[in-house]
């Protein structure tokens, strides 16, 4: 289960997964499911925290990530605060302007920034795991591109010379944060999977 409502999210985990024979249930899928609050300290703490809500909830092996954008010259700023950036209402568009405002003084050379996505893994035993993606770029002075959603079109990969809203979504999930976090997830759930079958066949047989 993928503690999300993403629709993106919740795709890019299905391809990921093609080879293996395994449905994937989002929050949907859970009744009155809540507004978890996200209150720890870091990506990783949050991700743990949708995690552990998730498997309760389901009973089932879930999954949880959270993410954002970290800038040099803003200290790490807005971080886990990403989403809020401008305010408690999400605005995609609120949160660019403050940014942009923020870094207008600063140099093109000290614009450095990272995309980084934090993944948790929780299984009905209480076994706990955690993987990372880093994606680093640098903010731009103007919105480029029309394609993703929240810093993307503010966000220059300069390996690539564009910013994530100037990639279509294929070329972007090769090298986001979040898609680098699943793929580092990959072989921990194949493993899960692959106990979880051999304890129903198990089952099954009587023994």
């Amino acid at each position: 289960m993928l503690a999300s409502q993403n629709r993106g999210k919740i795709q890019e985990l299905k391809e990921l997964l093609a080879d293996e024979s395994v449905e994937i249930l989002s929050s949907d899928h859970i009744a009155d499911w809540p507004e978890i609050e996200e209150n720890g300290k870091n990506f990783a703490e949050n991700a743990m925290i949708k995690a552990r809500e998730g498997m309760l909830r389901s009973g089932l092996i879930c999954l949880a990530d959270d993410s954002g954008l970290e800038v040099e010259a803003l200290q790490g700023a807005p971080g886990i605060l990403s989403a809020r950036f401008a305010g408690e209402t999400k605005n995609d568009e609120r949160n660019i302007d403050k940014l942009l405002a923020e870094m207008e003084a600063v140099p093109d050379e000290q614009r450095a920034a990272s995309f980084r996505c934090a993944l948790a893994i929780v299984t009905p035993e209480r076994e706990e795991y955690l993987t990372e993606g880093t994606l680093r770029g640098k903010i731009t002075r103007h919105r480029r591109g029309k394609e993703g959603f929240g810093y993307d079109p503010v966000f220059l990969v300069e390996d690539f010379g564009r910013t994530l809203a100037e990639m279509n979504s294929v070329q972007k999930n090769r090298i986001s944060h979040r898609a680098q976090a699943l793929r580092n997830a990959i072989p921990i759930l194949k493993e899960l999977l692959k106990k979880a079958q051999n304890t129903d066949d198990s089952s099954q047989s009587g023994e």
